[in-house]
């Protein structure tokens, strides 16, 4: 067990409660998952398993694909604490509007020229995670800078 969980340590980050979950379906039928506590809790006192390490690389490699309320949804999925998630998003809200116009313009070549084309490139960053006020921002600015 422990093995595979340096193995798995080896490939990626992990959160402790995502690690644990991985962990938990190779157990034994006599075994509790006191022994997966005890690997976790011995990884994370030697530093190689940390959670806020791990919302750093999420952070990191998600923030120029998504907003924040995506990236906080992940970070929610694999269990990392909210004291961890709220200090993630508001790293990812500094460059939001940014990014949010660098992904509108990979996708889109022109404004929105009617109101349900309009709708569509929203409903397109909603998906990715950005809130109203971040999406009428690149919108609308679109519109204000060609005129």
């Amino acid at each position: 067990m422990r093995q595979r969980a340096l193995e798995y340590l080896g490939k990626r980050e992990y959160s402790y409660a995502e690690l644990g979950q991985k962990l938990k379906t190779y157990l034994e039928e006599d075994e509790s998952f006191e022994v997966v506590t005890e690997i976790l809790e011995d990884f994370k006192k030697r530093g190689w398993l940390s959670d806020a390490r791990f919302t750093e690389q999420i952070v990191h490699a998600r923030s120029h694909k998504f907003g924040s309320a995506k990236i906080a949804n992940e970070l929610r999925e694999k269990g990392v604490s909210q004291d961890l998630i709220e200090n993630a998003i508001e790293q990812v809200k500094e460059n939001e509007l940014d990014n949010a116009k660098e992904i509108w313009q990979k996708k889109f070549k022109a404004i929105p020229a009617s109101r349900d084309e309009w709708a569509r490139q929203a409903r397109f960053l909603q998906s990715r995670g950005f809130g109203f006020d971040v999406i009428k921002k690149v919108l609308n600015s679109k519109l204000e800078d060609d005129n």
